[in-house]
């Protein structure tokens, strides 16, 4: 659920950019690998993004990816679950199809008798985003039913801000990133919590480090660009 939950995040925060300057990659094959990390910098896990296809192009075009769950002792190793993705570009915007995840939950054994339902909009990032510029809200609601069991998340995405353009440096190299900052509203099982997080975006890679603070501003977990080819 935490790791769903996770990816679903990082497409809601890196889709809805104008198509002529895309915050990520455009080529078949490109593989970026994440780590996860909690609160004192230690490995949980790590996610693989791998572009699997590429219909049209310029300002009408849909990229396709498979997103896939991975434990922290063998990262380039096989996918504990595997979950597509589609992008879609089209009139010089771009936005993440939810629903393109509705597939893969009859692929994945070990999740048994999930039925999963996402809906939502992601947030929207001007191609000539400039310091100081606000962003549009975001939110993704998604509800889970195991049988006798149901569960629903909804996430809300507020306050976008782009607070600076600065180097980064993570294990996959340095880059020159977008520093956004939102705070994120969730509601998990009737449990609401609040939190910011802090995302650097580099152009034709996407989301190079993200960090999560809680209500307090104390860092709860974080997510860095290991590996990028």
């Amino acid at each position: 659920m935490k790791k769903i939950t996770l990816i679903i995040l990082i497409m809601l925060s890196v889709t809805g950019l104008q198509a002529q300057n895309i915050f990520f990659p455009t080529k078949v094959g490109s593989v970026q690998t994440y780590a996860t990390l909690n609160n004192k910098g230690k490995v949980e896990g790590y996610v693989r993004q791998t572009i699997t296809d590429i219909k049209g192009g310029g300002n009408d075009m849909t990229i396709s990816y498979l997103s896939e769950i991975i434990d922290k002792e063998n990262k380039d190793g096989e996918a504990k679950m595997s979950i597509p993705l589609t992008i879609h570009i089209k009139d010089g915007i771009m936005y993440f199809d939810l629903n393109s995840m509705m597939p893969a939950q009859k692929d994945q054994p070990q999740m048994g008798e999930l039925k999963m339902e996402i809906t939502g909009a992601p947030t929207e990032i001007p191609t000539n985003l400039q310091v100081g510029q606000t962003l549009k809200d975001a939110n993704m609601v998604m509800s889970m039913n195991m049988g006798f069991i149901k569960m629903k998340t909804e996430v809300n995405l507020t306050n976008g801000k782009c607070l600076a353009i600065e180097d980064v440096t993570v294990p996959a190299g340095t880059y020159k990133s977008h520093k956004v900052t939102q705070t994120a509203q969730a509601t998990v099982m009737k449990i609401k919590s609040t939190t910011t997080t802090v995302t650097w975006y580099a152009p034709g890679v996407g989301t190079v480090k993200s960090e999560t603070y809680d209500k307090d501003n104390k860092l709860q977990s974080s997510m860095e660009l290991v590996a990028s080819k």
